[in-house]
């Protein structure tokens, strides 16, 4: 069992917290347990590496959903979130929310990053696309063509924001930087350069197409092919059809989620679909074949002599495609006897005859089926 502190106990925050409220508490916390301010107490070191670990999960739309729902086990085996391995990775990965605190880029002895790094090649962001499909669609593989918005960076200014031939200058607020240095009592406190936001250089002269930004709204088109068997929450990875990247970086990733719609007769566990089947009381008694529907056409299915009301019958490879193989599941239909309301004089008398050829003692009833 974890013995893990809950993430929202850590940052001291309520379960329904935003996120700048989940950001002010651990902004907060870094500050009082930051290495910097406690050189060698181990305790310290603790509590700043949990407080990143909870903010790092709470921070993320989708790792708090399934950290909501299942947990610290949600990230156990490889499933990603919930850690770091040391204190590198979390400057590395928080080193904004560090800069805005301290005045050195946030990592060990106030180290601070030059401009130079700040505009260097990024990757471009991920993206994500739900895409919403039939249940029996998934039974074979197909090529769809999704279409959405992106960020690319502007061709004409390569990303820099300024016009062709112009160059960017060294902001005179924070003289390159990227962040104006304040005093304030024993501690220097640094916040992102409003001038240049925190880029360390303006443009006099601005990019007409991009206006300044160095970025431009995109709509993209692509052919994404989706496997047979895929489920709710499975995730296509389209490489370098994310947002593209800064300054010449690489694009992001494109992330396809299935959302894969309720069917009104079929349910489905894994690879196997389950149904309901009602069957007539003499094909209860005596047995019977019946057509039934299946996820791909119809069925023929033998129903056995005296089968028993919520028996399964099972029809072999007529499920769902496996993600890992070529195999497909298995269709189960469940027996439920239809006994009717009402029998007709013949089926009366000729189900006397047989209750007293066996010695069953029944009584008349003059409305159902025995009593009923």
């Amino acid at each position: 069992m974890s013995t893990k502190m809950d993430y929202y106990e850590i940052l001291g925050v309520e379960r329904t917290a935003d996120g700048d409220t989940i950001k002010k508490a651990y902004r907060k916390l870094a500050m009082q347990y930051h290495p910097d301010r406690n050189p060698g107490n181990k305790e310290a070191e603790e509590k700043f590496k949990e407080a990143a670990e909870a903010y790092d999960v709470l921070s993320n739309e989708d790792k708090r959903n399934r950290y909501n729902q299942f947990g610290h086990s949600a990230f156990q085996q490889g499933m990603g979130g919930g850690g770091f391995q040391d204190m590198g990775d979390i400057f590395s990965q928080f080193g904004d929310i560090f800069g805005d605190i301290f005045g050195g880029g946030g990592g060990f002895g106030g180290r601070q990053s030059s401009s130079r790094n700040r505009n260097a090649p990024r990757r471009g962001a991920d993206l994500r696309y739900l895409y919403e499909m039939e249940l029996k669609d998934v039974l074979q593989a197909v090529e769809k063509e999704i279409s959405f918005d992106s960020e690319d960076e502007c061709g004409d200014c390569s990303g820099s924001g300024g016009a062709k031939g112009s160059k960017p200058i060294t902001c005179k607020t924070c003289r390159g930087s990227g962040q104006v240095i304040r005093q304030q009592g024993f501690f220097t406190m640094a916040t992102t350069c409003s001038a240049c936001s925190g880029q360390g250089e303006t443009i006099d002269n601005p990019c007409k197409t991009c206006r300044g930004n160095g970025r431009v709204k995109a709509k993209r088109k692509i052919k994404v092919t989706i496997p047979a068997g895929v489920d709710n929450g499975t995730r296509l990875r389209v490489t370098g059809e994310g947002e593209g990247g800064y300054r010449g970086g690489p694009n992001g990733d494109l992330f396809v989620e299935m959302r894969v719609k309720e069917h009104d007769v079929f349910e489905r566990e894994g690879d196997h679909l389950f149904a309901q089947l009602d069957i007539d009381y003499l094909q209860f008694l005596l047995g019977g074949e019946e057509t039934v529907e299946g996820l791909d056409g119809d069925v023929k299915i033998e129903i056995p002599r005296g089968s028993a009301p919520g028996e399964r019958i099972k029809i072999s490879g007529r499920g769902v495609p496996s993600l890992r193989g070529s195999r497909r599941g298995d269709l189960y239909y469940t027996i439920n006897v239809d006994f009717p309301d009402k029998l007709s004089e013949i089926e009366e008398r000729s189900l006397r005859e047989i209750a007293s050829d066996r010695g069953v003692q029944v009584k008349a009833a003059k409305k159902g089926f025995f009593g009923r």
